[in-house]
């Protein structure tokens, strides 16, 4: 039988690396200095590099199911996704946040339909999602309407973290919230002035988390 995972280790190699070497090289000699933290599902239809069409160095990511930002008051426990969020933007400083869930979302099912027994800390992470459950049976429309829910309840927990709502009321940081709708390849963005999610090929921008500031035309900035 082949081990197609060693196969694909030595076309990265063979092929792919020759063609990037000195980008690598580069990143080593300079250090990284990703403007991009993508918080994302670690669902394997979601893939970062392909909606972004980033290169290697220009994505700081972090992926857990159901792509949950723990409170910062720790009353869930300490999380890697914690620290992720700390130094993408205390060393890092990155210049942006995206909070990207998904269609058909098995973290979101889960969430309504419960875990395994077996699962204890799948369990206790999906309370993560609570807060943004409907009362209602887990219908598809509900399904997709809980996933966006949950996506807006991460970027409010984002300005929770001190040094998040520091650097975004300061200008240097903006929150995006996406929802990666799979059959049809589109991503619907977050627009928090009109609390809505809208496609991206109709969307005016990549989507704005809470509390950015306005700009008006004539560049003048309006706290809201």
């Amino acid at each position: 039988m082949p081990d197609d995972l060693l196969l694909r280790l030595r076309n990265f190699q063979d092929d792919y690396f020759p063609h990037h070497q000195q980008r690598f090289q580069d990143l080593v000699a300079q250090g990284q200095h990703p403007k991009t933290l993508f918080i994302g599902c670690s669902d394997s239809r979601l893939v970062p590099y392909l909606l972004t069409g980033a290169a290697p160095g220009e994505l700081f990511l972090v992926r857990n199911v159901g792509a949950f930002v723990p409170p910062y008051d720790q009353s869930h426990g300490l999380h890697g996704t914690m620290a992720a969020i700390e130094f993408a933007v205390l060393s890092l400083q990155v210049e942006h946040i995206i909070v990207c869930g998904h269609s058909h979302c098995g973290a979101i099912r889960t969430a309504y339909e419960g875990a395994p027994d077996e699962a204890v800390a799948l369990k206790a992470w999906l309370k993560l999602a609570d807060e943004a459950l409907l009362p209602v049976q887990p219908t598809r429309e509900a399904l997709h309407r809980t996933e966006q829910r949950v996506v807006v309840l991460q970027l409010e927990r984002l300005m929770d973290y001190p040094m998040v709502r520091r650097a975004v009321e300061a200008g240097r940081l903006a929150l995006h919230g996406w929802h990666y709708v799979i059959e049809n390849g589109e991503v619907h963005v977050f627009d928090a002035e009109h609390g809505e999610f809208l496609p991206a090929s109709r969307a005016s921008h990549s989507g704005t988390g809470p509390y950015v500031p306005y700009v008006e035309h004539d560049g003048q900035i309006l706290e809201i």
